[in-house]
């Protein structure tokens, strides 16, 4: 079934790179959800002595432009220069090897579980391991997987394929066709970018179909209407894109048309985020339509009639749109509206648009994901930020209410779900014990365990424990916190606290194995906070720290630490702090703002340059959560947070570490550039790498990310360690 989450769909990089931080690194994406060296060697930390004035330049004065050209020979040759002199430092320490091999062992164990995609009657998976760098797509029978059969039927070797193509291709997701899943849009990308190659598929043939639909690469969508026809939002030349680089019109493609000549049905604004396309088959009969992304959180609906047509549905402008269950639109709402309060679940007839309310949260609830089938909705509630399920069955008095019956205190997520039946995949996990696949039935409440992760850490004696520090302003902000027993009773610990705080991305505490016997195993603790930003209690938390309200999430970020301080499980000298994307924002800003509560930072594929991040990429979709820095109401706030701005020469900086990706085409490797040539210029340390491929996660491929955490941990466990 349908469903349409625009904040996940434009942001499944970062939230993926939240998980990769957190909780999750050992986690492969399954098939729905997809991701020359010239200067000196020397071994020391980068440092210049050279000082220019600092100044606060703006566009027109800045004079590392230079860097944003992404495969520039002169920006390519200066980031090989970083990469070498970094990685001589950090491969050249003894826990190198032993932190990459444990990463590798557990990325690409055979004892991972097979995460399950449902289409019909049939699991399919997405694998990746050390013989299968690219990665497999296969499937198998719902009632052979439930049984714990392991013989897959490969549909697509991606080895192979990129061989025999001769191209850089990373999986990146599939749009299939209801109810038969047969025909199929393959989407490819070169490198792990977001702009990718679609190309139909067939099943059964394991083959591309000859002829048939290709799109060009572009960041694109698509929506079947029938095995002939669809809808489609891409990239067809001058006009068609928004200043965010999205789709700015909805064409109707039809097979043997080439997409220049298809029927433009819907066509947005230029300053739009974007426009997508969307459809799914429910009781027999086809939903279609498109939401127009306004901003990045203000969209309008539209319903296709019978007669082709489009009807804007009276929904208000803060909405996601989940799927549709029982043939009425599955709706949360982000706002205040008419009887129903922010943060509810409610059901419209599309015919009608009478509504009904399914859901209320309370203060200290968040509805942090929606899933449904024909008669059936699942919701994945945060209750305090510990994870449950409940399950809403429609009826012929209304809908009933049951709490699917797995274990508490932990998180939970939905693996994969039939949009017919209502079958479930489901994971619970928390840091101390692995994640555990159940199967619910439509018609059930109660999980089968199928299968779990294994023990890939010593979690004896491990504990995890949440605490609430007091922010600036007052607000209470709970965190978690993971570590030996032993070692919290010891005192003062090497720490790392990881932040994200945007978008409404909630954080949760997972279990991570390579967090475990990289950090915990060698007596680290590991803190997430779970600041304003994000959507751990709903869209009130995360509406408090937008665009002028933004430094709330930074001193509710500071709180956290100064309160991990004032219990004694850190002190300044180990505390090390960790985020990407919007969390590397976090990392930049608490560099400058707060340096003296840190003793290292990792700051990944992140966001730095406040006053033109609107420009970059994607960046133009974000000015919903920041603000415009071309607005005279927003600038001075901007102005005030951005990193590359702040940075003072005479700044006592902790050493950094930046990460970042050359094909990262959401957020721009530039932001990361600019930043460490300013530090090199002003003759502060630091530490750089950018791999040259892998997207907004960093990595495009499992002995990527064992690197990208290996480097990671040595970073922290030099800096951090022996600081008693």
């Amino acid at each position: 079934m349908i469903k349409l989450d625009l904040k996940k769909t434009l942001l499944v990089g970062s939230a993926a790179l939240a998980l990769l931080l957190t909780g999750c690194a050992e986690k492969q994406a399954t098939e729905k959800d997809i991701a020359s060296e010239k200067q000196d060697d020397t071994s020391a930390p980068m440092k210049e002595t050279e000082q220019p004035k600092e100044s606060k330049m703006t566009e027109a004065t800045d004079p590392y432009l230079w860097l944003e050209e992404v495969e520039g020979e002169k920006a390519l040759e200066t980031v090989s220069a970083w990469n070498k002199r970094t990685l001589k430092v950090f491969e050249a320490d003894p826990l190198y090897e032993e932190f990459l091999a444990e990463a590798k062992t557990i990325l690409n164990s055979d004892e991972r579980i097979a995460n399950p995609g449902l289409r019909g009657n049939d699991v399919y998976n997405f694998w990746q391991d050390e013989d299968n760098t690219r990665g497999l797509w296969r499937k198998m029978s719902k009632a052979d997987y439930i049984a714990g059969k392991e013989k897959w039927d490969v549909i697509v070797d991606f080895d192979k394929l990129a061989e025999d193509e001769n191209e850089n291709w990373v999986y990146k997701g599939v749009d299939c066709l209801e109810p038969d899943y047969t025909r199929c849009m393959l989407t490819l990308s070169r490198g792990g970018s977001d702009a990718s190659v679609r190309r139909e598929f067939d099943i059964p043939s394991k083959s591309f179909v000859e002829g048939g639909f290709e799109l060009a690469e572009a960041k694109a969508s698509t929506a079947w209407l029938s095995q002939d026809t669809m809808l489609v939002g891409t990239d067809v030349g001058e006009g068609s894109k928004t200043d965010s680089g999205y789709p700015r019109k909805t064409q109707l493609w039809k097979r043997g048309q080439k997409i220049e000549d298809a029927e433009v049905i819907f066509e947005g604004q230029q300053t739009d985020v974007g426009v997508w396309p969307f459809s799914s088959i429910s009781q027999g009969k086809i939903y279609a339509g498109v939401v127009r992304a306004v901003t990045f959180y203000e969209s309008e609906y539209y319903m296709m009639q019978e007669d082709g047509k489009l009807k804007q549905l009276s929904l208000p402008a803060l909405v996601d749109f989940n799927g549709i269950s029982a043939g009425k639109l599955i709706i949360s709402l982000n706002q205040d509206w008419e009887e129903y309060k922010i943060g509810s679940v409610i059901a419209m007839d599309p015919e009608t648009e009478a509504t009904e309310l399914l859901f209320l949260p309370t203060a200290r609830q968040a509805v942090n994901g929606v899933s449904t089938a024909e008669n059936v909705i699942y919701l994945n509630v945060l209750d305090n930020i510990q994870g449950k399920i409940l399950k809403m069955t429609a009826g012929d008095d209304g809908w009933s209410t049951t709490k699917i019956d797995l274990p508490d205190a932990g998180v939970v997520s939905i693996g994969g779900m039939d949009g017919k039946t209502g079958d479930m995949f489901v994971y619970f996990e928390n840091p101390s014990t692995p994640e555990t696949l159940y199967f619910v039935a439509g018609d059930s409440i109660q999980p089968q365990a199928l299968d779990s992760t294994p023990a890939f850490f010593k979690a004896d004696g491990v504990v995890t424990r949440q605490f609430e520090a007091v922010s600036k302003d007052g607000t209470k902000v709970p965190y978690f916190v993971t570590a030996k027993d032993e070692v919290l009773k010891a005192g003062p610990a090497p720490t790392i606290q990881y932040g994200y705080g945007g978008f409404q991305i909630s954080l949760t505490a997972n279990y991570s194995g390579t967090t475990g016997k990289l950090w915990l195993e060698n007596d680290g603790v590991y803190v997430i906070a779970n600041i304003r930003g994000g959507g751990e209690f709903g869209p009130k938390w995360h509406q408090s720290a937008l665009k002028e309200n933004r430094q709330r999430a930074y001193d509710d970020f500071y709180a956290v630490s100064e309160d991990l301080i004032a219990r004694g499980i850190t002190t300044p000298d180990q505390l090390g702090i960790l985020g990407g994307s919007n969390g590397g924002l976090l990392m930049g800003v608490a560099m400058t703002q707060r340096p003296d509560l840190y003793n290292a930072i990792g700051i990944g594929v992140p966001l730095l340059d406040m006053l033109r991040y609107h420009k970059l990429l994607a960046g133009a979709s974000w000015v919903g959560e920041y603000g415009d820095p071309d607005k005279p109401e927003d600038r001075p706030h901007l102005e005030a947070l951005s990193p590359y701005h702040n940075l003072k020469k005479e700044g006592d900086y902790p050493e950094v570490y930046f990460f970042t990706s050359t094909k990262d085409d959401r957020v721009h490797p530039g932001h990361a550039r600019k930043m460490a040539m300013k530090m090199e210029e002003y003759g502060q340390s630091f530490y750089y790498y950018e791999n040259m491929e892998g997207g907004h996660s960093a990595s495009a491929n499992q002995d990527q990310l064992a690197k990208r955490l290996a480097l990671q941990y040595v970073y922290f466990s030099q800096k951090l360690r022996d600081k008693e």
